[in-house]
């Protein structure tokens, strides 16, 4: 249910409705907007008819049904589109992020290399990862703690924020720990011990939609990371498995704004993943941007011929910052602000 609170309400009498929401054990998630503040009430179904009861109090306008099956996520919740900010990095409502860094972290020197440079280029937020989940048991799995630690390093050196994956419920603390954002992968994407756990973890997600995720399917999933508390949420198109055998995976476009649609959570892109091969990355990112996505999630590495992972998807430095170009000038006509 949300609770649309009067717009003269005091904090005294909004935290008096959140108590009561409390009380009748469901959970409130407050959002504060220029014109009025609304809760969302979310929890068991069967506390909803006393919440009705609430229209009766004066600091309550009206409290209306939501009928999504993820509440938090929907337009019903919030019409405004939510902004994610990290660092100098923002998403949705207009602006447009850029992620970018190679798939696995492997040496110092490449991180900061990689990083560099894709600053240089105008990324706002650098991506790698510490922790490798590999189809095959015999594929590199990621240095682990020691890539955390090189990624901090390359925080350190450049001032990016840096997004990492986060395989187990028990390494969040850990990944956290050194991180700015939280990855969850495709094939964890209905992890629901996984998503519970960095919900609870205070720090901004990034969740990508799995291989063959309804977009019903992924905004639950998103719902189970709202439900525990976490504000700033970014959803990531990286394409979904079809029969078609030419890229690694069919990107699906449509979805950037059927989800925009639906929900207020902004969406980005992962070009790298879904196609496989780097020459088709670029004209996939200027598609992501036409179609209205709020930014992209690109692979960078510094050489991707002696890439560990995914070299073949992987742009490098120079493809990267010829990219960024297009990028910008297609902002002129997107009008969206990188």
């Amino acid at each position: 249910m949300i609770i649309v609170m009067n717009p003269k309400c005091s904090k005294s009498d909004l935290k008096s409705v959140i108590k009561k929401i409390e009380d009748l054990g469901l959970r409130a998630h407050t959002i504060v907007g220029v014109e009025r503040t609304v809760i969302g009430a979310v929890g068991d179904e069967r506390g909803k008819d006393m919440l009705q009861d609430l229209e009766m109090l004066p600091s309550v306008d009206k409290v209306l049904p939501i009928l999504k099956p993820y509440k938090l996520a929907s337009r019903e919740f919030k019409k405004e589109s939510s902004i994610v900010k990290i660092g100098q990095a923002k998403f949705g409502h207009g602006h447009f992020g850029i992620i970018a860094g190679p798939c696995s972290v492997e040496t110092e020197k490449q991180i900061i290399d990689t990083a560099m440079k894709v600053k240089k280029a105008g990324a706002k937020m650098l991506r790698g990862g510490a922790f490798k989940p590999r189809t095959s048991p015999y594929a590199f799995q990621g240095l682990e703690e020691k890539g955390l630690k090189l990624l901090a390093k390359a925080r350190q050196e450049t001032g990016l924020p840096f997004v990492t994956e986060v395989i187990n419920p028990e390494d969040v603390e850990l990944v956290g720990e050194y991180s700015d954002m939280l990855q969850i992968g495709a094939r964890n994407v209905q992890n629901f011990p996984l998503l519970r756990r960095v919900g609870k973890y205070g720090k901004p997600v990034l969740l990508k939609r799995g291989l063959a995720t309804t977009i019903q399917e992924y905004l639950m999933s998103a719902e189970y990371v709202l439900s525990e508390g976490c504000k700033d949420l970014i959803l990531c198109e990286r394409g979904i498995r079809t029969f078609e055998t030419s890229t690694r995976n069919t990107l699906d476009l449509s979805a950037i704004p059927v989800v925009q649609e639906l929900s207020h959570l902004p969406i980005v892109v992962d070009p790298s993943h879904a196609t496989g091969t780097r020459k088709f990355v670029a004209p996939m990112c200027l598609a992501a941007m036409a179609c209205g996505a709020d930014g992209l999630l690109i692979e960078v590495h510094n050489d991707p011929q002696k890439a560990l992972c995914d070299g073949p998807q992987s742009l490098d430095p120079k493809d990267f910052g010829a990219l960024m170009k297009k990028l910008a000038q297609m902002s002129k006509v997107s009008g969206k602000k990188l």
